[in-house]
């Protein structure tokens, strides 16, 4: 079983920067993809970014440039980099972590809030 442990949610004024952290620990694949979705309430659960063991991302639309994912040399820790946050950014963010391949969702974490403010 894999445990997922997010960090670095907060409240951010508008322009600011937040950097979200996600750690896995457990048993995992060590082909895999990490990534960050997020939630806002009366919406629908939408990737933000993704990061793959081979360093393949995938960002969500909204991003235009604004954020970077990364993961660091142990392959068990992914980090977004969130900078120009706009009021929309404000959510739950989830770390997420699926097998390489596989279509199904994978494990998920409990979630981080940010809150972008005036």
């Amino acid at each position: 079983q894999v445990q997922l442990a997010e960090s670095g949610g907060g409240l951010v004024q508008v322009g600011g920067s937040l950097r979200l952290s996600c750690t896995a620990s457990g048993r995992f694949f060590r082909r895999n993809v990490m990534g960050w979705y997020r939630q806002a309430p009366g919406k629908q659960r939408e990737l933000v970014a993704s990061i793959s063991t081979d360093g393949d991302t995938n960002y969500g639309d909204f991003v235009k440039g604004r954020f970077v994912i990364s993961r660091d040399s142990t392959k068990k820790t992914v980090y977004l980099q969130m900078n120009s946050m706009e009021p929309e950014d404000t959510a739950v963010y989830c770390c997420n972590l699926r097998i390489y391949g596989d279509r199904l969702s994978g494990d998920w974490g409990q979630g981080t809030r940010v809150n972008v403010s005036s």
